[in-house]
């Protein structure tokens, strides 16, 4: 017999029969070509029963009582299989036949044993991220650094640019049931739905809001509509943030991008400094013309004023005079040389004194003895 023919060579599983050495050529080992008779069931289970008396007490008086404890013990330990446990952070998925029949909760649960129902217990409160447009040193299996890929992250914006922007997106499972059965890959899935996601949303924006300001309502605008896409393909999948690793013109144009920013901030800057000197100008130059105005006013109300009181003044006098013309004259006379001698030497002379005793009287002389 050669060594191929001993490759396919099969023995019975109930051994030679009696009488026979187990060749195939017979089952005597004449060579005759006499094939083998199978075994014989009864005496099977009669070796058997010996075996399990020879194991149990009671021998050949206990008859089949141990084949049934026996099958009894495989049956409770079956049943107490199905016996299984729910982390905090997990569901259970319970399939019936290959079908889906319900979510447990954390906790002790219970289900036919195999091969009736199988359980799942997927951990729904894992955050899961996926990144697009890049890829990670451990995502690309490189020691450091992170990978640009193009096809993924260069879009075309609204105003007819195109950006290079890449974001991960972190995401839960909400319904272990639907995540197992309703989609087939759920990485792609979520990417897929992602990226499409990002893509219109760029289609409507300025290039320039991408870069400033506008990053964070792209963030929540792109959340709701992968959300949105998710739920009506029942994915089962809850996203939770997008974020934004960077938005970039593309390297090939990146320089002349830089150089018009620049330029764009230098006429800011101007523009600033500009309304800075203009804000301090401005409000110095109105404070100016309202004082000069205020000044006028006053003046102005002033000699209203004064006028109208030299008026009154001159009409009060006036009247008197009417009255007595001679006496107002004399007052009048008198008051004005009050004024007008009021800071000049005096010297009283009496010139109808004749030989008086004063005809002549130097006051300033005397006030200064006085004094």
């Amino acid at each position: 017999m050669s060594k191929d023919d001993n490759i396919f060579k099969r023995e019975s599983p109930w051994g030679a029969p009696p009488g026979g050495s187990g060749d195939n050529d017979g089952g005597n080992g004449n060579g005759s070509g006499q094939r083998r008779q199978p075994p014989n069931i009864d005496d099977l289970i009669r070796k058997a029963q010996g075996s399990v008396g020879r194991i149990f007490p009671g021998g050949r008086s206990s008859g089949n009582k141990p084949i049934y404890i026996g099958l009894i013990v495989l049956v409770v330990l079956w049943a107490l299989s199905g016996l299984y446990r729910v982390l905090p952070d997990e569901q259970g998925v319970v399939l019936r036949f290959g079908e889906y029949t319900k979510t447990t909760q954390p906790g002790l649960n219970y289900h036919i044993p195999f091969p009736v129902e199988r359980v799942f217990t997927p951990k729904v409160t894992k955050v899961n991220r996926i990144d697009v447009g890049f890829r990670s040193a451990s995502d690309s299996g490189r020691s450091s650094g992170v990978g640009d890929v193009s096809e993924e992250s260069l879009m075309l914006t609204g105003d007819e640019n195109i950006v290079d922007i890449d974001y991960s997106v972190f995401w839960v499972i909400k319904d272990a049931g639907k995540f197992l059965f309703n989609i087939q890959s759920p990485l792609e899935t979520v990417k897929a739905a992602s990226e499409t996601a990002m893509r219109e949303v760029i289609a409507k924006s300025k290039i320039q809001s991408i870069l400033t300001e506008g990053r964070s309502k792209i963030e929540i605008e792109v959340q709701e509509i992968t959300q949105g896409i998710l739920d009506e393909y029942g994915s089962g999948i809850q996203v939770t943030q997008v974020q934004t690793q960077k938005a970039d013109p593309p390297d090939q144009v990146i320089d002349a991008f830089r150089d018009v920013q620049a330029a764009r901030a230098d006429r800011e800057r101007s523009k600033n400094e500009a309304e800075a000197y203009a804000n301090d100008v401005i409000p110095r130059a109105r404070g100016e013309a309202e004082k000069i105005l205020q000044q006028a006013e006053a003046y102005k109300k002033e000699v209203v004023a004064k006028a109208e009181g030299e008026a009154s003044r001159f009409l009060a006098i006036y009247t008197e005079y009417s009255k007595a013309k001679k006496v107002t004259q004399e007052r009048m006379y008198l008051e004005t040389m009050e004024k007008v001698l009021a800071d000049i030497d005096k010297v009283i002379i009496d010139k109808n004194s004749g030989s008086g005793v004063v005809p002549y009287l130097p006051l300033p002389e005397i006030k200064k003895k006085t004094n």
